[in-house]
């Protein structure tokens, strides 16, 4: 199964978030691709949501389950988010894609095509170290699957 962080917004190559990411990433077993896009234009926050979204939209591969990131989404403890990812992998899905929005989140239209909205809290990251988080949590689900010790209950 592939795994796509789409977010909106690009990691700098050099910044402290790019190397904790890789470095979770390069410990999973999943492939996992980080994908990146930007609104350059001036746009009202409404049209920002919907045009964010529609690059998003563009970064996912075929067939993929959307999980988009939102504070309203389900909240899941790690058992149960790596739970519903094995369950997916377990299926055949042949891929699963974590959606981060910019700074006002994500389009109505977008939330509703989600296979799953998936809340990390009520408190509002920053998208950059949302990533960090995200890749971490993927580390974790895939440690969890294989019974491996990282976990602490």
């Amino acid at each position: 199964m592939q795994i796509v962080i789409a977010a909106i917004g690009k990691l700098k190559k050099n910044s402290p978030e790019y190397e904790l990411i890789q470095s979770y990433l390069q410990k999973t077993k999943w492939s996992i691709i980080l994908r990146e896009a930007e609104e350059k234009k001036q746009l009202s926050i409404p049209q920002l949501k919907e045009a964010e979204s529609d690059l998003l939209r563009h970064l996912l591969p075929d067939d993929t389950k959307k999980v988009v990131l939102d504070e309203t989404g389900e909240t899941l403890s790690s058992r149960e988010f790596a739970s519903r990812l094995k369950k997916w992998e377990d299926q055949g899905v042949p891929a699963v894609s974590f959606l981060i929005g910019g700074a006002f989140g994500h389009a109505d239209s977008l939330k509703k095509e989600a296979d799953l909205k998936l809340s990390f809290g009520r408190m509002t990251l920053p998208h950059m170290l949302m990533r960090v988080v995200l890749a971490e949590q993927i580390y974790r689900a895939r440690t969890i699957i294989d019974n491996h010790p990282y976990h602490k209950d």
